[in-house]
């Protein structure tokens, strides 16, 4: 795997100010630049996007699955509610991690489904700007393996 899409959906574009108690201080561009240095390190590339409109999401899954990257996913609120999410996923086969900053268990009872898990790679959760970091760490782990 050459390519990893690191893709943000609605609100994430406020971390770092949106709720620090929940999740965190850091914002989005810290995450990016220790995501690109661990990536750079790896001879990984990263494109790394955030989208507040679902629609646009959707396009970045289906072309990251058409040209075989890796995707680390942080849905955000469209994880409880996006088929369209979903479907993308499953349709462009494209290998996705969803990432939570947040355990969504813990918090309120709307945010403990997922439309999307059963159908990405890997789920990690409840770790920070940390779960990132591992789902990096799991891409990489997986290439090659087929999809389970």
């Amino acid at each position: 795997m050459k390519l990893i899409h690191v893709l943000n959906g609605p609100n994430l574009n406020l971390l770092g100010t949106r709720e620090p108690s929940v999740y965190g201080r850091e914002t989005l561009a810290d995450i990016e630049g220790r995501l690109r240095q661990a990536a750079g390190a790896a001879g990984v590339e990263i494109i790394f996007r955030q989208s507040n409109h679902e629609g646009v999401l959707v396009d970045w899954i289906q072309e990251a699955g058409r040209i075989g990257a890796g995707v680390i996913l942080n849905a955000g609120a469209y994880t409880h509610t996006s088929i369209a999410l979903r479907d993308a996923i499953a349709g462009s086969g494209a290998h996705v991690i969803e990432v939570h900053l947040s355990n969504v268990h813990a918090r309120e009872h709307f945010r403990h489904s997922s439309m999307i898990s059963a159908v990405c790679r890997g789920v990690i959760l409840g770790f920070g700007s940390l779960s990132y970091d591992l789902a990096l760490q799991g891409l990489l782990a997986a290439a090659g393996k087929p999809k389970s």
